[in-house]
């Protein structure tokens, strides 16, 4: 199976998850280990790896997994995996263009729905998708949370013209080399660029559920895992 990488996120220290656009039937494929292996930040193309954004990937043999929501994920094996090409920025936007869509609930269905005032997300073993690409129709704007004991967390607030969200970004590309520390002169510069661009995808995903405190239902919480801007698709980590 070959894919392209649309999305390249942060997990926990030293991991990370990437997924991507299978060439053949055009829908989203997470690459996911056996025995429920974390990926090690090691896959990334800049420490050896295959992945990285705009990458296209031979996976190999793959074995789909589906679990809703999570309905791309397709174990496989890193070592029968090879890095075919890097894709140019217009036919890389072409692709992005091609399967985003102007609603959350287009992406992930109507079991997504609001939870408190900010945030979305999905019930275990609910929706239709746990990844997808949105298109922006307003300008978001981009801040850096500190939290205390805790790593500071990159935020945006977006809408959907149904949902307005203050969400976490787990864009790898925003963070320091630990992954974990959020890039401020970086982010402090896409401040200009989301007012100057003409276009601007999402990538959007579904974490693994979680309870955010005791005795609360697991929940498939919504973030964002990477920004695409029209004039420079590809953009790398710097």
């Amino acid at each position: 199976m070959k894919i392209v990488v649309n999305h390249l996120t942060r997990m926990q220290k030293g991991y990370v998850c990437a997924a991507g656009v299978d060439l053949e039937t055009g829908r989203n494929v997470r690459p996911v280990l056996p025995n429920a292996e974390r990926l090690s930040s090691k896959s990334l193309a800049c420490e050896g790896g295959v992945f990285d954004m705009a990458m296209e990937v031979d996976l190999g043999t793959v074995k789909p997994v589906p679990q809703a929501p999570e309905l791309e994920d397709h174990i496989f094996y890193p070592a029968n995996s090879i890095l075919k090409r890097k894709w140019k920025a217009e036919e890389f936007w072409q692709l992005l263009n091609r399967i985003a869509k102007p609603r959350l609930k287009d992406i992930f269905g109507q079991d997504l729905c609001k939870i408190g005032r900010d945030s979305c997300g999905v019930e275990r073993g609910r929706g239709q998708a746990s990844l997808g690409c949105l298109i922006l129709k307003d300008t978001p704007s981009i801040d850096i949370n500190q939290r205390q004991g805790k790593p500071d967390q990159v935020r945006m607030k977006i809408s959907d013209s149904e949902f307005e969200l203050d969400l976490g970004v787990t864009d790898i590309r925003l963070y320091q080399k630990d992954h974990v520390t959020p890039n401020h002169v970086l982010i402090s510069k896409l401040v200009n660029r989301f007012a100057k661009s003409k276009g601007i995808i999402l990538g959007m995903g579904l974490t693994r559920p979680f309870a955010t405190r005791n005795g609360q239902t697991p929940i498939h919480w919504l973030q964002i895992n990477n920004i695409h801007f029209l004039e420079d698709p590809v953009w790398r980590m710097e």
